[in-house]
């Protein structure tokens, strides 16, 4: 198994992104190694800022439309997947 060694500037960014996704920097190491510092970062900042708008009373949707946007998605992408097959 080889080694892994982070710079300290990546164990900072490591420990902020484990921060801010209220995890253990061990537990991020794993995303961050599949999918880049770039996107975990990303993702963290987009959920904790969809979080926040819930919390302050914004974008507040039914299970009907949660549904009804679901079902419009993967019909859009499930029948261009079904053509291609």
């Amino acid at each position: 198994m080889q080694s892994l060694a982070l710079t300290t500037a990546e164990q900072r960014r490591l420990k902020r992104l484990a921060r801010d996704a209220k995890r253990t920097p061990q537990a991020m190491l794993r995303f961050v190694l599949r999918d880049g510092f770039d996107y975990c970062n990303y993702v963290v900042k987009s959920v904790n800022d969809g979080i926040a708008s819930l919390t302050r009373g914004e974008r507040r949707y039914s299970t009907d439309e949660v549904l009804k946007r679901a079902r419009g998605a993967t019909e859009k992408h499930g029948a261009r997947f079904h053509k291609a097959a």
